[in-house]
Parts: C-alpha cells; sequence; structure tokens
C-alpha cells in the first residue's frame, strides 16, 4: 500500500457515528488568551507530566508547581493497578521512578500508596492517582486549569482502563457550585482510533485528542466526518516545513472546536517558533522558560520577539529527518496502528476481567 492510498483510507468500521457523539461547544479553558498578551492569542502553557524539568515527574508536588509557574493545563498519564486505581505513571512499571521492577497492573493500590519516588531531582513523593489531581482541581482557585489525559496502549482499553477512568470521574463530580463539569476541563487522548472510539463511547461528551507523531495518520482524523472536533496533539518537528504548515493551516480552517498542541517542546528556539506558528498549546517540561518565551514582547525579552534566537537551518534539517523517518515508521506500522485496542470479544473479555477482580 502507498502512502497515499495510506493517506486516503479512512474508511474504518470501529469509527460509527453512535460512538462518536458530536461534540459541544469547546469550553473556555482551552480558548483564552494569554494573560500576559489578551489581545494576541498565544498558545496555552501544557505542562508536561507537570513540572517535569524541577519535580518528579507525575506527581502532586510537580502538578502544583506547574500551576504556580503559569501553566494553563496539565498533561498526565495513566495507567492502572490490580484492583482498579487509576494512577498518574507515564511507565507500565515501577523501575524507572521508583526503582522497582513490578508491572503497575500487577500490583494493588495499598501496596502503590506505600512507594516514593527515588529519581532525581532529589523529592521523595508519593505514586499519585486520577483522584487525587481531580480532588485537587475541584477548588475554586484552581477552576481555569482543564488536563490532558494520555491513555498509554500498554493497557487494553476495552477491558477496565477506560471504564475506570468513567467511574473515577463520576465518583469525584464537581463541587455544588461550580459552573463547570469535568467534560469542560478533561481531554482524552489516544494514540490510534480504535482507542478514541472506546474513549467516545465510554466517556460520550468529553473532548477527544488524537497523539501522535505522524502527519500521515492524524489526517484521518481531520479529513473523516465520523470523527468531528478531534484534536491534535503531536509530536512538534512534525509540524516543521511545508507540509506541516498544510496540515496547521487547515487545523485552524476546521472551526474553533479543532485544536492543535505540539509536544514536548523544551528548547526555547522551538518555543519561539511555536508561538510564532500560532499553535493552540505547546506541551513542555520546562514551563518557567517557556512562561518567559510566551511574555516576551516586541523588543523586549532576551533580544526582543523579532531578534530573539530563531530555529537554525542545521534544527530546520534534523526536523526533516525526523518526518522521513516517522512517515516510514508509520506506513511499516500501518497495521499494527489499525490493531492495537480493537475490541475482540470486548464484553466478554471485559466480564471475565471483572470475575477475576
Amino acid at each position: 500500500m502507498t502512502a497515499e492510498e495510506i493517506l486516503t483510507d479512512t474508511k474504518s468500521p470501529e469509527a460509527s457515528p453512535d460512538l462518536l457523539p458530536t461534540l459541544e461547544k469547546p469550553p473556555t479553558h482551552h480558548d483564552h488568551h494569554h494573560a500576559a498578551n489578551p489581545a494576541k492569542k498565544l498558545p496555552q502553557i501544557i505542562a508536561h507530566r507537570g513540572y517535569n524539568a524541577l519535580y518528579p515527574e507525575n506527581s502532586m508536588l510537580a502538578f502544583e508547581e506547574a500551576i504556580k509557574a503559569g501553566a494553563h493545563a496539565i498533561e498526565t498519564d495513566v495507567h492502572e493497578s490490580q484492583d482498579g486505581v487509576v494512577v498518574l505513571s507515564h511507565d507500565p512499571t515501577l523501575k524507572r521512578c521508583f526503582s522497582l521492577p513490578q508491572k503497575i497492573s500487577t500490583c494493588t493500590w495499598p501496596y502503590l500508596s506505600t512507594l516514593l519516588t527515588t529519581t532525581t531531582p532529589p523529592h521523595r513523593v508519593p505514586l499519585a492517582r486520577l483522584s487525587d489531581l481531580l480532588t485537587y482541581l475541584s477548588a475554586p482557585s484552581r477552576s481555569h486549569i482543564w488536563v490532558l489525559l494520555d491513555i498509554k496502549t500498554d493497557d487494553d482499553p476495552h477491558l477496565t482502563l477506560v471504564p475506570s477512568i468513567a467511574a473515577t470521574i463520576t465518583s469525584h463530580p464537581p463541587p455544588p457550585d461550580a459552573t463547570w463539569t469535568w467534560a469542560d476541563r478533561i481531554v482524552l487522548g489516544g494514540w490510534n482510533e480504535n482507542y478514541l472510539v472506546s474513549l467516545g463511547k465510554e466517556l460520550p461528551g468529553f473532548k477527544r485528542a488524537y497523539i501522535g507523531f505522524s502527519l500521515l495518520y492524524a489526517k484521518r482524523f481531520l479529513d473523516d466526518e465520523r470523527w468531528p472536533g478531534v484534536r491534535f496533539n503531536l509530536l512538534q518537528q512534525a509540524l516543521v516545513g511545508p507540509v506541516g504548515r498544510g496540515f496547521r493551516e487547515r487545523v485552524k480552517g476546521a472551526g474553533r472546536e479543532r485544536k492543535l498542541w505540539v509536544w514536548t517542546v523544551n528548547d526555547e528556539r522551538w518555543m519561539r517558533w511555536a508561538r510564532d506558528k500560532g499553535v493552540d498549546g505547546v506541551v513542555t517540561d520546562e514551563v518557567g522558560l517557556l512562561r518567559g518565551v510566551l511574555d516576551e514582547g516586541e523588543g523586549e525579552g532576551e533580544k526582543g520577539r523579532k531578534g530573539g534566537r530563531k530555529v537554525t537551518v542545521g534544527m530546520y534539517i534534523r526536523a526533516a529527518m525526523v518526518q522521513v523517518l516517522t512517515l516510514v515508521l508509520v506506513v511499516v506500522i500501518w497495521g499494527r496502528l489499525k490493531k492495537v485496542g480493537r475490541v475482540i470479544g470486548g464484553e466478554v473479555k471485559r466480564e471475565q476481567a471483572k470475575g477475576k477482580d
């Protein structure tokens, strides 16, 4: 199959209209202008696993410090424990952050709750749950913060992970006097169409985002009317150059409910690029650095907005190389992308999983 055939192959039996409800008007949480320059729309600051550059990733400390530093949103990853607790972790195992070999899916929450991070920087903090984050964000002073949940492909969404996410959200309703709902403040991110189908089925009315590195695959969610309102959280290098510019312009012209975010941007030169290209949000570990770049005015900052350090030719060349590699990769694994997370006897499998609890 050629790349062009793949680009036009948007037919999918999983993406049926009844599983993909029309999304409502986007909330103000995703649309407000940067406070430093309300006259010009600037990207929102999306804290990657919290303030990951200075604090343990996906910890409550990292989230708190990210918000203090000016983040508009929190990006975090979810996995499920053996007893159905949704925890915030990028990895499916405890090895990197807790120096333990176990998989999260094989551990119960009473055990997980006793662990403290061992990674640098030297803050030892416990593993956080999705419920902890929701409780923290329920405070009126934090009602402007929204969340991008990254649902990893390590967990089968059709068994219990996505239903457990839905149950956690349902069990933590907004305060009685709140003017928002969690559907206003939580965006559900999936890495392929089957995950987005499951998210739409289990959490109807919530915004969804395709997370990935390939415009070749992302195009199906922009072209096909069966994917209304899906947002995009894409590798920043994929959006560089004429092809990337064309995709950016198409997203911008597709309506306000479509959003384009870029990950993971930690170099101030690429931050300026994202700011000047008008993307809707920048996912970063360096919350403070991005805040400084966005706060630059004409003639201000290190060398001013026009004179500040820009992306070099070498950086553009490296971005082009990344695009070529990702194009080859996505063509090679296209069949797998269409299969990962697909329901095969899904209801039966879910009942079997419940029976093991």
